[in-house]
């Protein structure tokens, strides 16, 4: 195996880094609604990926039956609603809180697994799982507290981790007979589709916007989607699996953190314990299940 020109490890953080971002871009667009951003998110990352999927997977794509071109284009509508829910999440909830809550997704996919594909309970997998349920009830708890509304938020959070879970099970039957660059494609095209409509039956404004905000889409689709997720996948060459995992974990921190420094979001006592104890049941579900869902799991963080 050749050594890469960049240390792995720096590539990996400043992938953690990148999706890190994300939530702190969606509260910067302002007034944008939370629907047009996803849209112009997810459509600019497919205008961007157009020029060389369509060079290098063009006989990939039109060798796809028509199965899975319905799977795939479901696989975006969950896609779609997933950063609906989520985006919108933030106008009610706190980043720190919102980022760890829909972090729980693979918690959702285990679960889905569970009952779509009868995988097994380990005792580390069900220990993590109430101890990821009850970080996530101190949060809500301690959100409630401060605003009915950050706990509408901390919901939407959490139906937005349902919603990606429904991406993350399709496209694991996917991923078996497609590329992971066609299916991402393909996935994105159908969830910009998707939202499209879903803005036209609101009525919702696609112009309008200022310089600022076009800026914030356009980073929204490079900075979290490639500098993101594709470095993730580089480095696949040279770290393992479980690692990388283990490393989008640190996606909570690093929001929460970006969010005090660039949107002054304090961080309460409640989202310090919850989130603390969310991230170490999610680390030890990963270490309880890595032999069994290492697959997986990696693919689940391919869509943030």
């Amino acid at each position: 195996m050749n050594k890469p020109p960049i240390h792995p490890y720096i590539i990996l953080f400043i992938g953690v880094l990148s999706i890190s971002t994300a939530a702190i871009f969606v509260k910067l667009a302002g007034d944008a609604p939370a629907s047009i951003v996803a849209f112009y998110r997810l459509s600019l990352a497919v205008f961007i990926m157009s020029p060389y999927v369509l060079w290098k997977h063009f006989d990939e794509i039109k060798q796809i039956n028509q199965k899975d071109w319905i799977m795939a284009g479901l696989s975006g509508v969950f896609l779609a609603f997933h950063f609906i829910l989520w985006f919108q999440s933030l106008s009610y909830t706190s980043v720190a809180s919102s980022v760890v809550l829909v972090s729980l997704q693979p918690i959702f996919a285990f679960i889905g697994t569970f009952i779509f594909f009868k995988e097994r309970f380990t005792i580390g997998a069900v220990l993590s799982l109430v101890i990821t349920i009850t970080g996530s009830v101190i949060i809500s708890w301690g959100d409630f507290q401060i605003s009915g509304w950050a706990l509408v938020g901390d919901v939407m959070a959490l139906l937005g981790a349902l919603m990606v879970t429904g991406y993350f099970l399709l496209g694991q039957n996917l991923r078996k007979r497609l590329s992971l660059m066609t299916y991402t494609f393909l996935a994105y095209g159908s969830a910009s589709v998707t939202l499209l409509l879903y803005n036209l039956i609101l009525n919702q404004s696609f112009t309008g916007y200022n310089g600022s905000q076009w800026l914030i889409f356009l980073a929204l689709a490079i900075i979290p989607t490639f500098f993101g997720h594709s470095l993730f996948n580089w480095t696949l060459r040279w770290i393992s699996t479980s690692t990388i995992s283990m490393a989008v974990l640190l996606e909570p921190i690093g929001a929460a953190i970006l969010a005090y420094w660039l949107l002054s979001e304090p961080v309460t006592w409640s989202q310090w314990l919850g989130g603390s104890i969310v991230l170490f049941g999610l680390m030890m579900f990963i270490f309880s299940t890595t032999k069994k869902v290492k697959p997986k799991i990696t693919h689940a963080h391919q869509k943030q």
